[in-house]
């Protein structure tokens, strides 16, 4: 039987950083994606693919403002929307220059956030650009926005970003993947939306990918949920002489290093609190890797894997190549 794998590409996979974000740029980028993803549905599995959408939905943003006096701007919610759209064509068209016989299905999906959910306080989720602090601070001022560091690699704009609790279009994601599509679906997280007493609304938020991907895969009874990031591994003391990259951690020993501080919150931190989730749920392993490793890692020989406890102790893996940052 087949298993149902759940590969989850940062925003960042699309629109690297230091580009200007070109449709060509996009696409280029995509096409490295896609061999992957097309490369386990050949293996057998069924693929759902879910995507980021930060520097995507932080230009639309801009876009909005920039055209403001002629048309009037969206709130967040039908701007993931619209990135939904915009990423779903990008990596249906970047799959179907590779195989034009896998069927594609690109599902606007909406996910379910409380309203009472303390993330609309405190906007902590990076958007857009990098910013030098200096221009961040001015940015802020000029136009109200809440601003902060992201990992290390300059400053962003920062929107709440509320805990993912349902999956609205669940079914359908379900029937659309057992029929054989390659299904591409909670693009950015999701939509946000709550519940009112006119029934769903949406709310100017953006969810995290790697929470919402977590959270699709619980409810799918997915059997692996693959985390794409910059970095091959997971390595503790990341940047030390001490520096060790792991082929595999319990799922124990993730939440213990994650809460010690060992991975930042700004990139690894929330890809270990979902992975964590998934397993804990009854998953049988996340996987967090890079792009160009992902047939490699589900089969085993690559990547860092999280398991359940009863399938430890945590492995370092031979050595290999230079990690980079994540």
């Amino acid at each position: 039987m087949s298993s149902r794998v759940i590969v989850a590409l940062g925003g960042n996979a699309l629109w690297a950083d230091g580009q200007r974000g070109t449709w060509a740029q996009q696409l280029a980028n995509a096409t490295k994606a896609a061999r992957g993803v097309v490369e386990l549905q050949r293996a057998g599995h069924r693929v759902v693919l879910t995507h980021g959408n930060g520097p995507q939905v932080g230009a639309l943003s801009l876009q909005q403002s920039a055209g403001e006096a002629e048309v009037p701007p969206m709130p967040f919610d039908v701007l993931v929307a619209m990135t939904q759209g915009h990423s779903g064509f990008l990596l249906s068209t970047a799959i179907s220059a590779i195989d034009p016989t896998l069927a594609t299905a690109t599902v606007l999906t909406r996910v379910r956030v409380r309203a009472d959910d303390p993330a609309f306080e405190s906007p902590a989720k990076p958007i857009g650009i990098f910013y030098d602090e200096a221009t961040a601070r001015r940015l802020a001022t000029e136009r109200g926005w809440a601003i902060g560091p992201d990992a290390g690699r300059g400053w962003r704009r920062l929107v709440p970003s509320p805990q993912p609790i349902d999956i609205v279009e669940l079914d359908q994601i379900r029937l659309l993947s057992d029929s054989g599509a390659l299904v591409i679906a909670v693009g950015g997280g999701g939509v946000p939306v709550i519940e009112g007493p006119g029934g769903l609304r949406g709310c100017d938020a953006v969810i995290d990918k790697d929470r919402a991907s977590a959270e699709l895969a619980r409810l799918l009874s997915a059997d692996l949920l693959m985390l794409v990031t910059g970095v091959p591994r997971v390595a503790l003391d990341f940047g030390t002489r001490w520096q060790r990259d792991m082929s595999r951690l319990t799922v124990t020993d993730a939440l213990r290093h994650l809460k010690e501080g060992e991975f930042p919150a700004g990139s690894m931190g929330p890809k270990i609190e979902s992975a964590a989730r998934f397993v804990l749920a009854g998953g049988r392993a996340a996987i967090i890797t890079q792009i160009d490793r992902m047939a490699e890692a589900v089969a085993g020989r690559d990547g860092t894997w999280i398991v359940p406890d009863s399938e430890g102790p945590s492995i370092v893996a031979p050595p290999m190549e230079s990690t980079v940052a994540a």
